[in-house]
């Protein structure tokens, strides 16, 4: 066996290439470009003041795209489960503070185990998880480990307001 060689790529890789996960990187990329000229204009010129310019400012032209929807769903779902009877909301609910958090929400409605939550969602079409997310340390410093953690919901740039107005009605409905 030869070893490998000091040229980039050979340097790092030195057997089949993973041609699945470079074209998955460049449809990830290609996607973000589209999201950027399509959602992102109205950052270019702040971008460029910063100092980007070809792909990095589309790129960041569509992260600040995704950035700010991703806050107006943020504070959509918050309302959406601040209405909703005996929902208790894990984490910062300060309104005035959701630039410092993800669109992301783990609560429990009073004493319903989070799966019964989340079946009845799924029976809904509404898809959230349920139980620790693999951070068992947290929901146990919470004391929801041992009934069943929280149920999670966390809408992302490709959601939209009135799914998470569906959420909304569908909790609102379960905790009856």
């Amino acid at each position: 066996m030869r070893p490998a060689s000091n040229a980039i790529p050979d340097k790092f890789e030195t057997g089949t290439q993973n041609h699945e996960g470079i074209a998955g990187v460049l449809g990830a990329i290609e996607y973000f470009e589209w999201l950027g000229r399509e959602f992102g204009s109205e950052y270019t010129d702040e971008l460029k003041q910063q100092g980007y310019s070809g792909r990095r400012l589309i790129l960041k032209q569509a992260m600040s795209a995704i950035h700010a929807y991703e806050f107006e769903l943020g504070r959509a779902v918050l309302s959406a489960l601040e209405a909703v009877p005996n929902l208790h909301i894990f984490g910062n609910t300060d309104a005035r503070r959701l630039d410092e958090r993800i669109a992301t929400f783990s609560f429990r409605i009073g004493d319903m185990h989070p799966n019964e939550v989340a079946k009845k969602l799924a029976a809904e079409n509404i898809y959230v998880w349920d139980g620790n997310y693999y951070a068992i340390n947290v929901s146990e410093r919470l004391g929801v480990e041992d009934k069943g953690g929280m149920v999670r919901v966390g809408p992302v740039h490709y959601n939209t307001l009135d799914e998470v107005a569906k959420l909304g009605e569908a909790l609102k409905k379960i905790a009856g």
